[in-house]
């Protein structure tokens, strides 16, 4: 009796955090149109990269969609243009747990386009096995945090090339809720079954909150406001994010966020307002919320530990100094 009583009140609990919470989802009324405009949504293809890239195209911007998987990347890329007519939407391979495929994937997209308007940096993995990649960087560190450090910085030439003071380019950075749990320990930073899994995930998004601070203050110290990047917590997402927990488990919770809290939909509205509210264009190295400009934990606001994490990062990735400055020139 007291189980069922319990299971009641649980039940209700859950009913009345949900209605609150999605009478309180904010949703993006930017009407922009994208015209003419390159953009790239890393995790395109399913879930909330789905969502942002499928927006991005009914607003007609060229969509550049990338993913490790060939099946996903064209069930996405057909998906997208079956739903808003835009033919321009392009599926590339990119892994971001493999330098290599980072490198070969930004040379590309240098080499194809001739601008990058809008970089999306949504790709991530959440509770999956605890292993190094061949690169010798735990794999959700580099997928979720160490692989957009190099992506980022290895496509930032053609973004401040296509940037200006009046419509700059944006970097859209996916961080979450669970930064708030996060910590920066530099000599356990690439340990094997140290953290928890939850943890590790948070402390990749707490660095990802780093790094768009101090990239933005890099930028602004060279005098550079052709890019503004910024961060966003998308809040508590039902995506398939969670599958990793096992196919039935994941299901159900999966099932569950989007009920309670957003389903992949609504959970992209704050990253597509970052990247087109004009408002949003006029600050960087922020954290967005539910559409509305927020705040991180105090731990993302240390200037001095966002500085090492980023030479920490530079030597972890392989960033030759060669190489490094080369990514602050601007493409002719």
């Amino acid at each position: 009796m007291i189980i069922l009583y319990l299971i009641v009140v649980i039940v209700m609990v859950g009913m009345v955090v949900g209605l609150y919470q999605k009478n309180t989802n904010i949703i993006c009324k930017s009407k922009k149109r994208l015209d003419g405009k390159t953009t790239i949504v890393t995790g395109g293809t399913s879930g909330m990269g789905l969502r942002i890239a499928t927006d991005f195209a009914d607003r007609g911007a060229r969509v550049i969609v990338a993913c490790p998987f060939v099946d996903e990347g064209t069930r996405g890329r057909k998906f997208i243009v079956d739903k808003t007519g835009n033919e321009e939407v392009i599926f590339k391979l990119l892994d971001l747990a493999s330098t290599a495929s980072i490198r070969k994937f930004s040379e590309d997209v240098i080499k194809t386009e001739k601008r990058l308007d809008i970089l999306i940096n949504n790709a991530g993995v959440g509770n999956v096995e605890d292993f190094a990649t061949k690169d010798g960087l735990n794999f959700t560190m580099q997928v979720n945090y160490f692989g957009q450090y190099l992506l980022t910085l290895l496509l930032l030439p053609l973004l401040r090339k296509t940037g200006n003071s009046l419509e700059p380019s944006r970097i859209v950075n996916t961080a979450s809720i669970l930064h708030n749990i996060g910590s920066v320990n530099f000599e356990k930073i690439n340990c094997p079954n140290y953290w928890y899994p939850i943890q590790l995930y948070a402390n990749s998004k707490l660095c990802l909150i780093l790094f768009t601070r101090e990239l933005a203050k890099r930028l602004k110290d060279l005098k550079e406001f052709n890019v503004k990047v910024n961060s966003v917590d998308p809040g508590a997402v039902g995506t398939t994010i969670f599958n990793t927990t096992g196919k039935y488990y994941g299901g159900f919770i999966t099932f569950l966020f989007s009920v309670l809290f957003k389903t992949p939909w609504e959970g992209a509205q704050t990253a597509i307002h970052v990247a087109l509210d004009k408002k949003a264009s006029l600050v960087s190295g922020e954290l967005f919320k539910n559409c509305k400009l927020s705040r991180a934990k105090e731990t993302a606001y240390d200037d001095d530990l966002a500085c090492s994490l980023w030479e920490e990062s530079r030597k972890l990735i392989g960033l030759c100094v060669d190489e490094y400055e080369q990514c602050f020139q601007v493409l002719k």
